[in-house]
């Protein structure tokens, strides 16, 4: 057992770098990760993204559910569970009469839990918070005098986060939980303006370095309806606070003749934050076989001040109303026929589907930023073999394929394509082997 449970922190330790990367560029493809602290990633593992991302009213002790600390209790006192998750998209974008294709592929998660103690389970994992990568030009003609003018835009960057958290179940239908994550990363996003036939060039280069913290406490209550029915209610609460970082913006005015430059900078302190967020969730369960989830999430943005560089006064410096409150809400549905069967492995897998529609947490020049509506489909796929069919601790492929469209009014419209899979290994690591 110490030996799997090294090899667990090995597989997670190593994960770190490559997640980190993977994140820079899962955002990598969308102009809209220039706003706020860019694409905030979807929270949830491959199970629950077949079920349209809900889960804080999700309760099964073979699942790792990070939405909800308070689901990490359930989990068996005899099994480890370690889940890691990857994603390949396509994604068309099209304004206007423009349109253009893009994919990517990217490690999504790490994450593992196990019961530490009677009514005690501890959860741990990797990853991503938000992501930031984009590049683009746009380019206008001025007038004869002033001739055209071309401005290049640029980013990389996002935010991970390295967590722990416990799940409690202090009596038999309430459970308590709380989910700790160190915060760190990064970005770097930059504006240049080229005119022609001058010889200036205007950059506005925008930094700033991230390490912090977030906390996030959960609850649950499961009570059984009758003997085939249960209902299982959940919430959430994600504190707010300063991030501790120190954004800059350099103006950076180059004579691209003679290549000298002149640069001015302006750091505000402490000047990123994040907002007090509030989810509650709900599953109902239908004989073990048949579960029906929905969750609304709410995070106040709008309270946080942004920072922003203000092109008639010069100035850079917090700004009120550029970010506003965002809102999720999903619903989902698992059915599988007889997960008691001994035999028929069809009657083990798990059917999956949802939708959801998330508002924008920025804006755009004074109006509403993107809205996203996603629909999805996926399957629960046991990998069985002669050693875990009889003991049921079965590893599990979940598969999903979602749909995603992100739309505002007269900008880019995205639409792309989600394969999302997940790997579950569930062994029985605790037990006390008996030799006749």
């Amino acid at each position: 057992m110490n030996n799997r449970f090294f090899g667990v922190l090995m597989a997670a330790v190593m994960a770190v770098p490559v997640l980190a990367q993977n994140g820079a560029q899962s955002g990598a493809n969308s102009a809209y990760s220039q706003y706020g602290l860019g694409i905030l990633a979807d929270q949830s593992q491959s199970f629950a993204r077949g079920m349209g991302g809900t889960g804080l009213g999700l309760r099964d002790g073979t699942l790792v559910n990070t939405l909800n600390p308070a689901s990490y209790s359930a989990v068996d006192s005899l099994t480890m569970l370690f889940d890691a998750g990857v994603s390949g998209q396509f994604t068309n974008f099209k304004e206007q009469n423009t349109s253009l294709n893009s994919r990517s592929a990217n490690l999504n998660y790490v994450v593992g839990l196990f019961r530490m103690r009677r009514h005690l389970g501890v959860s741990f994992g990797l990853m991503p918070f938000s992501d930031i990568g984009y590049s683009y030009t746009t380019s206008s003609y001025l007038n004869n005098s002033l001739g055209s003018i071309s401005e290049t835009f640029s980013g990389s960057g996002g935010i991970h986060q390295l967590f722990v958290g416990a799940g409690w179940n202090p009596f038999k239908a309430l459970s308590l939980g709380v989910n700790v994550a160190y915060l760190w990363g990064n970005y770097n996003r930059s504006a240049t303006s080229t005119a022609v036939p001058t010889v200036n060039s205007l950059s506005k280069v925008y930094k700033a370095s991230i390490n912090s913290y977030q906390v996030t406490l959960g609850m649950q209550w499961q009570q059984a309806i009758d003997k085939k029915n249960s209902m299982t209610l959940g919430a959430t609460v994600g504190l707010g606070h300063k991030l501790g970082a120190d954004p800059t913006c350099d103006i950076i005015n180059l004579n691209t003749s003679t290549l000298v430059s002149d640069t001015t900078t302006t750091t505000i302190k402490n000047g990123l934050e994040l907002p007090m967020s509030y989810g509650v969730g709900a599953s109902w369960n239908h004989d073990k076989k048949l579960t029906l989830a929905a969750d609304y999430t709410l995070q106040k943005w709008g309270s946080i001040d942004y920072p922003s560089y203000n092109e008639t006064t010069g100035v850079y410096g917090l700004k009120s109303g550029l970010l506003k409150d965002r809102t999720r809400m999903s619903i989902g549905a698992d059915y599988v026929i007889d997960p008691q069967h001994p035999t028929s492995y069809l009657k083990h897998v798990h059917f999956r589907a949802g939708a959801s529609y998330t508002s924008p947490y920025y804006t755009i020049n004074g109006h509403d930023g993107p809205k996203d509506i996603s629909l999805t489909a996926g399957l629960s796929l046991p990998l069985v073999s002669k050693w875990n069919i009889a003991a049921g601790m079965r590893p599990v492929l979940n598969i999903s394929a979602q749909w995603i469209r992100t739309s505002a009014k007269d900008l880019i419209t995205e639409n792309s394509f989600r394969i999302n899979l997940g790997l579950t290994f569930n062994e029985r690591w605790f037990a006390k082997w008996r030799i006749d």
